[in-house]
């Protein structure tokens, strides 16, 4: 499986899993220069702005040690952007969910992690 397929499963397994605890799913890899954000979900009066970090293993470490200071201000950035886009007002939150292993497991979800 290629880098970019399975990322993909991994938004996609992270999509249903917050869906299964009943989070709506607004949009997924919203783009715009110099921003990305893998997922954008609603629950009650909240939006979250979710990155999911995928590690087929954790020899390396796991995924969500690979979200830095510098990934934060990127998040952080990419929500202010998603945020203006839509003319959010209410709140939101920065979230991750870690996605491992061959069966493609959710590992841990933050649902605050700014």
């Amino acid at each position: 499986m290629t880098t970019t397929a399975a990322g993909q499963k991994a938004e996609l397994t992270a999509a249903n899993y917050l869906e299964m605890r009943g989070y709506a799913i607004l949009e997924r890899n919203y783009r715009r220069p110099r921003c990305e954000i893998d997922i954008v979900a609603r629950k009650n009066d909240v939006v979250y702005f979710v990155e999911v970090k995928y590690r087929k293993s954790d020899s390396q470490g796991g995924g969500l040690e690979a979200i830095t200071q510098t990934k934060l201000r990127q998040m952080q950035f990419a929500a202010e952007t998603w945020v203006d886009d839509y003319k959010w007002r209410g709140d939101y939150q920065l979230a991750a969910i870690e996605v491992g292993g061959k069966e493609f497991a959710v590992l841990s979800f933050i649902e605050s992690i700014f």
